[in-house]
């Protein structure tokens, strides 16, 4: 890599490649492998487990004083009041593994009191490390990464992923398949979300929007797109998309007509509460809120990080208050 890192950007790297080593080793012999279920759809292996074991082990080596919050073992490691917490998805996409379809990374992200500072996600079956530090960009490989400039919705590629859990409201989720499907070029479902945001940061994708993701599938990804000049929210544009379990990304023109079609859709807007007015009043609300996106300079955005911590019910109002403020020219 040509230019400097910082050390613990280094130190993520070093672990996720460590994981991916573990994770192509497994992929020689997949019919061997033990598998559980969390849930129905819900598949975890012991290639999770050993991958995500081998990561903590490699991060609290160096920082023994931080945080862990991890998929499959929670805050069970780490320090639990550090400042820094380390999110971590050792296999993202292991529905995708355990078929053999090459689709699935490693996602390690590092907070610093809420925010995400570092993110590093690696797909083990291409050798393609993403990787960004706040204010410093983001990267593939060697190669600087820019949001794609596409201005219209319906010239974008537009990558999402498909509800799969018990509970999933499925309905609500092919109304929404269904409004962006007829406004776009294309839509794409690859399965590992956290190689699909890099994709929007990588202008492979214009944007990208899913439901019921978890902070580690999230965190490090959504870094990268803003350090590549794009924007990450919820379904009405606001920044506690890891507190709702649902987000849209994009580049800044394409985001605010992503935030118009999926803003009757967010969780925030309760079915049985909110009028046809209201859900009007919040998509015009959200899509005059990101007009000024289509003439900010790339990488002016700023998007509220992660602070596992928090709950929403824990932090009310913290949506309004942490609303992204694109600046004008």
């Amino acid at each position: 890599m040509s230019q400097a890192l910082h050390p613990m950007l280094n130190t993520a790297i070093k672990a996720a490649r460590t994981a991916g080593s573990i994770i192509n080793r497994a992929a020689l012999d997949l019919e061997v492998l033990k598998v559980g279920s969390k849930g129905p759809n819900d598949y975890v292996s012991e290639v999770d487990r050993a991958a995500e074991e081998a990561i903590i082990n490699t991060l609290l080596e160096a920082y023994p004083g931080h945080g862990i919050l991890a998929e499959e073992s929670g805050r069970a490691h780490g320090a639990r009041h550090s400042d820094y917490v380390w999110i971590i998805d050792p296999l993202d996409g292991t529905t995708n593994f355990l078929h053999g379809f090459p689709v699935y990374a490693v996602s390690i992200a590092l907070a610093f009191r809420g925010q995400v500072q570092q993110a590093v996600v690696y797909d083990p079956t291409r050798n393609d490390l993403f990787y960004a530090s706040k204010g410093r960009g983001a990267f593939l490989n060697d190669r600087r990464l820019r949001v794609s400039k596409r201005t219209r919705i319906s010239d974008a590629l537009i990558g999402t992923g498909f509800p799969f859990r018990k509970g999933d409201n499925f309905k609500r989720y092919v109304k929404m398949f269904e409004e962006v499907m007829q406004s776009c070029a294309g839509l794409r479902r690859p399965g590992a979300a956290a190689l699909d945001l890099c994709y929007v940061a990588a202008g492979y994708y214009d944007g990208f929007f899913e439901t019921g993701l978890s902070p580690w599938d999230a965190a490090a990804g959504a870094l990268m797109i803003t350090e590549a000049g794009g924007l990450v929210g919820n379904f009405t544009g606001e920044s506690d998309y890891l507190y709702q379990r649902e987000i849209v990304a994009a580049n800044p023109k394409v985001y605010g007509q992503m935030v118009q079609i999926l803003a009757p859709y967010t969780r925030v807007i309760k079915d049985e509460a909110a009028t046809p007015a209201e859900v009007a009043a919040a998509a015009a609300d959200a899509t005059q809120a990101f007009v000024a996106a289509a003439a900010t300079e790339p990488g002016a955005p700023e998007v509220a990080g992660v602070s596992p911590d928090v709950t929403p019910a824990a932090s009310p109002g913290h949506a309004a208050a942490s609303r992204p403020r694109p600046r004008r020219r």
